[in-house]
């Protein structure tokens, strides 16, 4: 989520369909697509924006910290922007 958007996509692609395959097979109770868009929006805004913003106050990783907060800010717009679809996407897989 703080790397590239495709690499991004991969990961999240790929988290999902675990989950589901969790949930169809009722090793999961919770249907990952019923709420998944919201919930990578509410990931961002609140544990990975504000974490990548720590790292570059602090500095911990040096210029490499700015580029984690903006992938993680432009791969939230992204999301916004295609994450409906994506999600239509992976549930016709």
């Amino acid at each position: 989520t703080m790397q590239h958007w495709h690499v991004y996509l991969k990961w999240n692609e790929r988290l999902f369909h675990e989950l589901y395959a969790a949930h169809l097979s009722g090793r999961v109770e919770s249907n990952p697509s019923e709420g998944w868009y919201e919930g990578e929006l509410g990931f961002f805004d609140f544990y990975l924006i504000p974490l990548a913003k720590k790292l570059a106050t602090c500095g911990v990783f040096g210029v490499t910290s700015d580029e984690y907060l903006l992938y993680a800010e432009a791969n939230r717009q992204e999301w916004q922007k295609k994450g409906k679809e994506i999600v239509e996407g992976y549930l016709s897989h």
